[in-house]
This record gives structure tokens, C-alpha cells and sequence, in this order.
């Protein structure tokens, strides 16, 4: 079984794969957290689902967090006795990577660049929204060609609510109406409905900049931690997957050992 893990800022989403995802977890992502101490909480996860740790035959992780990518390059070798692949620009894939500094995009966004080509066709564009939101845009040739990154809807609330002493915390939902009657209402008319036009000017803007002829079948996917609370207050978002980075994830690894895949 292929033991998938993407590491994010925020939370490290976990996906074990035999013909399909059996079992996913999310975990907190805690740099300061030792190998033997994942090691402990995956073993208990493993556990639950009567699974011992030989059960894990192959490692691949994406990970923008760089203590926590060695941490859990050791846990790979350590616990699983497997040599984990760790996604990067240079990994081989079946992706060209078309833009100025290649080695400076995130495991994470390659990922979704090649599931999306994958598994949705091309041109296609992704939103994973997470703590961040990364966009990810493939051209109809099948080339990641760049994309856009904007804080993540969780981080604009934390910001506003953590720098003003008169707001309280405001949990990130959907107003009842644009027009906030009060102070609550209000933030969340800003601040989420500001950040649907945000998300939906950026999808304009991305497809009138593709060629002509590749504007009317374009994809735009959805994925990330919090796709399920805006995706279904927009119409410009095609198609919703909450393992699309997992199953980039997977596409790398199987195209790295295709006689295990």
C-alpha cells in the first residue's frame, strides 16, 4: 500500500492508497514535533484500522515545510522501511513545468497540476484552498505555466479579528445577506464574500489571458481544507476533489515505479 502524505502549513493530510484512498487522516502540522513522536500517532492511526506498520509499502510525500519533509523522510526509512520519493520540481513526472524559477514551486502545486492534467483533462485550472490559496493553471498542451497565490479565507478572518481590539473572533461562514445589520454579519460579509469576488475575478482574469480556443473547455477544480465551504457559494468552480493533491501524490509515484503501480 502507498502511504501519501501532504504537508501543509497548517495540516498534514495522510491518504493511504489500494485502488482507491481506504483511509485519510488530517494531522496537525507541528514542526517541533520529533519523528518518535509521528511515529507514535501513526502507529496508533495504523492500529485502529488493523494495520501493522509492514502493511506500508511505499512512501510519497509533498510537503512545503521543510523540517517536517526530513521528519518524515526518517519515519519513512525508521518505521515503514521504505526509501520515501519526495516530490520536487525535479522528481520525473509527466508534467512540463513552464515557468521562470521551476525549483521554487511548491511540492503541493505540482501535485495538483498533475492530477488535475490527469484526472480532469486539459486546460484546467485548481484552487486548493488551504492557509493559503495556491492556483495552479495547466495549458491545453499539458504545462503548468504558473498560476496565483492569496492568503486562505482562514488567515483573512485571523487577520482581521487578531489586529483589531474592538472585533471579536468571527468563525469564516457565509453571511445571511451582503448587507452585515451587525458587526458579525458584517465581517463575514467582507471578509467571505470579498474573498468569493476575489476567487471569481481571478478565474475571469486567468481564462481571459488562455488562448481563445482554450477558454470555453476549461476546468476549474476545487480542493484543500476548505473547498467544501466556499465551492458551493460560487458557480465558476466546475468540479470539487478533496484528494486531489494525494492523488498527484500517487500519479508521481506510480509513474516513477511502473511495474509496482
Amino acid at each position: 500500500m502507498l502511504l501519501a502524505f501532504d504537508i501543509g502549513n497548517t495540516t498534514i493530510h495522510a491518504g493511504l492508497w489500494q485502488g482507491d484512498w481506504r483511509f485519510r487522516w488530517r494531522l496537525q502540522t507541528l514542526p517541533q514535533k520529533t519523528a518518535d513522536e509521528y511515529i507514535a500517532l501513526l502507529h496508533s492511526l495504523l492500529q485502529r484500522e488493523q494495520l501493522e506498520s509492514d502493511a506500508i509499502t511505499a512512501v510519497a510525500i509533498a510537503s512545503v515545510v521543510p523540517t517536517l519533509t526530513r521528519t518524515f523522510e526518517t519515519i519513512s526509512a525508521q518505521y515503514f522501511g521504505v526509501h520515501a520519493l519526495i516530490l520536487t520540481a525535479a522528481t520525473p513526472m509527466n508534467l512540463k513545468i513552464d515557468v521562470d524559477a521551476p525549483e521554487q514551486v511548491g511540492a503541493d502545486r505540482i501535485a495538483n497540476a498533475i492530477a488535475a492534467k490527469t484526472l480532469y483533462g486539459m486546460p484546467s485550472i485548481v484552487f486548493d484552498f488551504g492557509t493559503a490559496t495556491d492556483c495552479e493553471v495547466i495549458s491545453g498542451e499539458g504545462a503548468f505555466i504558473g498560476g496565483a497565490i492569496t492568503p486562505g479565507l482562514n488567515t483573512m478572518f485571523e487577520i482581521l479579528t487578531g489586529k483589531t481590539a474592538q472585533l471579536r473572533q468571527v468563525q469564516p461562514a457565509p453571511p445571511p445577506a451582503a448587507i452585515g445589520r451587525n458587526t458579525v454579519h458584517a465581517l463575514q460579509s467582507g471578509i467571505f464574500l470579498g474573498y468569493l469576488g476575489l476567487i471569481e475575478g481571478l478565474i475571469t482574469r486567468i481564462k481571459a489571458e488562455l488562448p481563445e480556443s482554450d477558454r470555453a473547455s476549461v476546468r476549474v477544480i476545487g480542493t484543500g481544507g476548505l473547498v467544501s465551504l466556499i465551492a458551493p457559494h460560487t458557480t465558476l468552480i466546475d468540479e470539487i476533489s478533496e484528494t486531489l493533491t494525494l492523488d498527484g501524490l500517487r500519479l508521481v509515484w506510480q509513474h516513477n515505479h511502473p511495474d509496482s503501480a
